[in-house]
């Protein structure tokens, strides 16, 4: 793609479809890219955790617990401000591009002087060197970000995430053949590093486009404000979802930690794969914010499936965590299998909350998100401590306790600018709430009162009583769901999805560019709930 023509002016323009045909569209990509990243994270998963001790990945996360941060400076924020602006050209983006190269370079360098402090913070001595191995991630994925954020901007879904599988298919194959020889924890470091040059070799393929040199350019200034504010606030975000990773290495060392990331990577990403619609359903929903009725209508819609899909997911892995861990990661992780019990009740509402960003994006409040965000880390870090006694489990037990006492608040403010209160999202969500607490209760005492007909600790037993397991609370959940809705309609509402979001006959054509009065990335699984098109 070459996103500019010789005046500089952004190029592609709409083709005349509309807002929704876009939005499901986009959201049906995002989605099957995320189940082929899922697939190959497993694999990895399952290949790793058998030629890698726990230590190796607990002392690997002590050093990504910070780079990771560092890594995002560009990736969350400038790719928002190039999206969101109505116009675009050239000039702009390069002074973007060299604005976020310099960043990178400069914090690529800190970083890797910072290791001897982080190995004196942990007491092991291999994070120093593991940290300037991390540290090359961030330059690297810096040289990458505007050319993804034009992709996306031009509504290239099929080459980001295309992009994107590779990368991460480049990384598991680096791991694990580097993890067979017997790398150990540099096998980790290597992927990292090899996922991130695999990324920026082909973003600067699909989009041919090379920066100009700095210079005056009206807008400058106020994208990178723009920029800033959303890296504040994940900043925060991201501060509150890795200080548990922070306590537990410092408590407990790099096994206890190795246990507890696996669990929490488990627990990650049954819900990532939702969320992963996050970015488009806000560029869906700012096309809306003027009209509340329609701002309402699509958000509640994708609400509501969201939380059929969340909540039951979440009573489910509850029942079946720890075999799921017997399966996944084999034996000698029964630790992470207890864990990851303890994190299946807060899947569902984990997914519920974070829709609360997505308002405030999409209504223009960047600035009310980040102050919630002192909020949030506030409340989640005094639970974190007063789980810290009971070790990695209470930990994991704060992290659910979290989601469900600031969920409230945290809809209340962010809807408090267009008078979207909290009763709106509760009439659409808790029917599948009691549904799931219904259903998992049963399942758990038919599963206690009638002796298992699989016993064996094997693999074999596990799935077997996985998937006997799941199948009964998946029966008595939909029955659950349909008895309280009185019908079939929220079973209807997503099998409408699927035609939409995986249109057969144009899957092969690139998905249609639009004008940048759309902004880009309007597409989002919110917008598939809705009927008619709302150009």
């Amino acid at each position: 793609m070459k996103p500019f023509n010789a005046s500089g002016a952004f190029l592609p323009s709409t083709d005349g479809e509309g807002l929704r045909s876009l939005a499901v569209r986009g959201a049906g990509i995002t989605l099957l890219s995320q189940g082929l990243l899922l697939g190959i994270q497993i694999i990895a998963t399952v290949v790793l955790s058998r030629l890698l001790a726990p230590a190796d990945f607990g002392v690997v996360a002590m050093v990504t617990t910070f780079s990771l941060l560092l890594v995002s400076f560009g990736q969350i924020g400038f790719p928002e401000a190039v999206v969101q602006r109505n116009d675009i050209d050239h000039s702009l983006v390069s002074n973007l591009f060299w604005i976020n190269i310099g960043a990178g370079l400069l914090l690529t360098i800190g970083f890797a002087a910072a290791g001897s402090l982080l190995a004196k913070f942990y007491g092991d001595p291999r994070v120093a060197h593991i940290a300037v191995g991390a540290s090359l991630m961030i330059f690297i994925t810096s040289t990458s970000v505007l050319h993804l954020a034009l992709l996306k901007r031009a509504m290239r879904f099929s080459a980001v995430w295309g992009n994107d599988i590779v990368a991460r298919a480049v990384s598991v194959g680096v791991s694990i053949l580097l993890g067979w020889i017997g790398f150990g924890y540099w096998a980790l470091v290597a992927g990292t590093v090899a996922q991130a040059l695999s990324a920026a070799v082909g973003a600067w393929i699909l989009c041919r486009w090379v920066p100009g040199l700095p210079r005056r350019v009206p807008g400058t200034g106020s994208a990178v404000r723009f920029a800033m504010k959303v890296y504040a606030r994940f900043g925060g975000d991201y501060m509150t979802r890795n200080m548990d990773n922070l306590l537990v290495g410092w408590r407990f060392g790099s096994s206890s930690l190795g246990f507890y990331k696996k669990a929490y990577d488990l627990f990650a990403l049954s819900s990532n794969q939702f969320l992963s619609v996050f970015p488009v359903a806000v560029s869906t929903l700012s096309r809306l914010n003027r009209d509340p009725v329609q701002y309402r209508r699509y958000f509640l819609g994708g609400l509501s499936v969201l939380a059929l899909v969340g909540m039951g997911a979440g009573a489910d892995l509850t029942l079946v965590g720890q075999d799921v861990v017997r399966l996944v990661l084999g034996p000698g992780w029964e630790a992470s299998g207890r864990m990851l019990t303890i994190f299946g009740p807060g899947i569902g509402v984990m997914l519920i909350y974070g829709t609360h960003g997505i308002i405030h994006l999409s209504i223009g409040t960047p600035g009310r998100w980040f102050c919630w965000g002192i909020v949030e880390i506030t409340v989640t870090g005094l639970l974190f401590l007063l789980g810290l006694r009971w070790g990695p489990a209470g930990i994991a037990a704060a992290w659910t306790a979290s989601f469900w006492i600031l969920i409230v608040p945290a809809f209340w403010y962010a809807g408090r600018p267009i008078q979207f209160g909290f009763t709106s999202v509760l009439a659409a969500v808790w029917k599948y709430f009691l549904a799931s607490l219904l259903a998992g209760c049963a399942c758990a005492a038919i599963i206690r009162g009638i002796p298992s007909a699989v016993t064996a600790s094997s693999s074999l037993g596990a799935l077997a009583r996985i998937v006997t397991n799941s199948l009964l609370f998946g029966a008595l959940y939909i029955g659950a769901v349909v008895l309280l809705h009185r019908g079939y309609a929220p079973l209807r509402q997503v099998a409408r999805l699927f035609p939409d979001m995986v249109p057969w006959r144009r899957f092969l054509r690139p998905a249609p560019a639009v004008d940048p009065t759309y902004g880009s990335d309007a597409s989002g699984i919110l917008a598939a709930t809705t009927t008619g098109d709302t150009t």
